[in-house]
């Protein structure tokens, strides 16, 4: 089974209301700026780190 090469980011809760800075900082830093912006990244751990410090803001699935 191989891996995606690409992950599909969504942006489903505001990173902006009662969020610290470093998690707005994240989500800004993965091309999210509004509520259902979407972002294709590459399949790397420092993404995978950056989508996991922000999981409850995201969805994110393989391409």
């Amino acid at each position: 089974m191989a891996e995606a090469e690409t992950l599909k980011v969504k942006l489903v809760h505001s990173a902006v209301a009662s969020r610290r800075k470093d998690m707005t900082g994240t989500c800004h830093a993965l091309g999210l700026r509004k509520i259902n912006d979407v972002s294709i990244l590459p399949d790397n751990p420092s993404v995978r780190g950056m989508i996991f410090k922000v999981k409850h803001l995201v969805e994110a699935e393989e391409n």
